[in-house]
Order: structure tokens, then sequence, then C-alpha cells
């Protein structure tokens, strides 16, 4: 059985995947996304949205909520339900349209394409600066390194992430028979119990060149202490002037009076991993400071929504309470 990191990087390739086939235009078009899944994991994740959306819809469509939902979930959530389900009920009878319509109404599609457009649109730009490292914390199934086979001279890229997602990961480029490019390094660490330093620096990683690191998607799961420990330990690894992009949650998604609906409905829906931390946007930059980063920007859901989904036609909208930082080495 998949660890639970591996089940959540599936997912998300499983997002990348649906909107490189399904859209037009494509905000990130990961178009190898989809070969890193078997046809038997993409048609569970499809059919797992169905019975859990039909479920939602059942709840939702009642004049009562059912008493043994009541007893398991708080009244917050069951508000949260209602707010976010469908109501078609000849949508719910078709489990394609049910899938789609999860995909454009929801959060984790248009968090997973907004963050990773922000951030290679920032690499490639970084590249031109002179950066010739690039590291990926919790790299899951990235497909960088394959979809950019012309940078792979000029770029060594270090994906970092726990030795059993890793394993998953290179069984099936095996499978696929692709061949890995001599500069993609794989870093096997647990950001909790490891020194992320010592891997890196064993992998290769020269402390002294210009790096970029990448790290999307794995903030909310850990504590707080081990985020600022990690970003302590980039700021100490990688010389002035490197960039950090990392995307976290702000703190109102962990109070139910100011959490919007699809916030609190990201809190329960976490592909089994509890989330755990998040920062106060207005403190951010004082924080990041006392760990030797200086912040060059900050976007919120506003401004996420305005740069990347405003008029496109799938409907998406930027995750509440998702925002994306960029820092820099000092």
């Amino acid at each position: 059985m998949k660890n639970k990191t591996s089940f959540s990087a599936s997912i998300i390739t499983h997002c990348r995947a649906y909107h490189a086939e399904h859209d037009d235009p494509r905000i990130f078009n990961d178009y190898l996304a989809g070969s890193l899944l078997t046809e038997e994991e993409r048609a569970n994740f499809d059919r797992m949205t169905y019975k859990s959306i039909k479920v939602l819809y059942f709840i939702c469509s009642r004049q009562t909520v059912p008493a043994i939902i009541r007893f398991f979930l708080p009244r917050y959530y069951t508000r949260t339900f209602a707010a976010i389900a469908p109501r078609d009920p000849k949508l719910i009878s078709n489990q394609a349209a049910t899938v789609d319509w999860y995909m454009h109404a929801h959060g984790a599609l248009a968090l997973s394409i907004s963050r990773s457009r922000y951030t290679e649109d920032r690499l490639l730009e970084a590249l031109g600066k002179g950066v010739t490292q690039y590291v990926i914390l919790g790299a899951g199934m990235d497909t960088f390194a394959f979809r950019h086979l012309e940078l792979m001279n000029k770029l060594r890229v270090f994906e970092v992430d726990l030795s059993a997602t890793q394993a998953i990961k290179r069984q099936r480029l095996k499978e696929l028979g692709w061949e890995i490019p001599e500069e993609l390094h794989f870093v096997p660490v647990d950001l909790t119990s490891q020194r992320l330093d010592e891997a890196l620096i064993n992998a290769s990683y020269d402390p002294k060149v210009p790096s970029f690191f990448n790290w999307l998607g794995v903030t909310y799961y850990l504590p707080i202490e081990t985020v600022y420990d990690t970003l302590r330990t980039i700021a100490g690894i990688a010389p002035q002037g490197s960039t950090v992009i990392f995307d976290y949650l702000d703190t109102d998604v962990f109070d139910p009076a100011k959490a919007a609906p699809r916030g609190q409905w990201l809190l329960w829906s976490s592909a089994g991993e509890k989330i755990k931390s998040g920062f106060d946007p207005a403190t951010l930059n004082n924080d990041l400071a006392d760990l030797g980063l200086r912040l060059i920007e900050n976007l919120g859901p506003e401004n996420i929504e305005e740069r990347y989904f405003r008029g496109h036609p799938g409907g998406y909208h930027a995750q509440e309470h998702a925002h994306l930082a960029c820092v820099v080495v000092e």
C-alpha cells in the first residue's frame, strides 16, 4: 500500500494531468503527468471523487442531516458541505460530468497548477541570472527534468522526498522506459527527522553555486517548527541571492468563523494527511527575516485569481487561504 505522502503526490499529479488533457488554454501544461500514473490509478481517483461527491450531494439534498453524520462531523462542516455541494441531480448521475465539475469547482487543481506555473516562470527567469541548481522539496511525481531536457545540460536538479515516494516514482520511470537525465539527482530525506543540508551535499549539491528552491504543497503538513528549521537550513546552505518559493496557508483557515467553505473542505479532505501549520501574511516578512531570508513577493488568493484565473473559460478560482511566497537568501 502506498504511503500517505505518495498518495497525496499522486492526487496532485492526477490534477495536473487532468488540466493538461481537458483545458484550453492551459495555465500550466504538464503534458507528461498522466504518464506517471497507471490507468488503474487514474480510474480509481475518478471513482473516489465520484463517490465522495455523491455522498456530499446526498447529505446536502436532504431536509435534515442524518444523525450519524451529525455525530461524526462538527456543525460547521455540514454548513461547509452545503455551500460547496453540487445542486444538479443530472450531474450526479454521470461520473465523468461529476469529476469534471469537481476538478473545476474545487480548489485542489487550481492550487496545483497556479503554484507550479508561478514557480517555473520564476525559475526560468532565475536561469538567466546564473542559477544552475534547482532543488525540489517534496518533489513527488514532478516532471520538470523530463519536460525540459533542453535545460539539463546546464542545470542540476535535486528531487527531495521520502524514500518510499521516490521508490514508487523510480519504478514507474523504469516501467515507462524513460532515461533518467544524468543531472537529475534523487535525494531521500524525511524533513522531520533528517538533515536536509547533509543529504544535499552528499548528493553533490554545491553550496557555493546560486540555487533555486521549490517547496510546494508541503509546509501545510509539517509542524511549524519543522517549516522554520527547513527554511533556516536553506538559508545556511544556499549562497546569497538564491531563491526559495513556497506556498502556505494563512492561519484564518483554522478558524471556523473566518475560513471560507473551500478552506474548510481543504482541511477535511487533505488525502489522509493532517494540515498542521500556517503563516500570518502580515508578519511573514519579519518571520522570514529572522531566518536569514528576505520576502520579495507574497501573493494572496486575490493576486493569484487576477494573475491566472480571471476570465479563464474553465471557471477556476484561486484556493482561498493559499498564498505563494518568493524569498531570497540574504
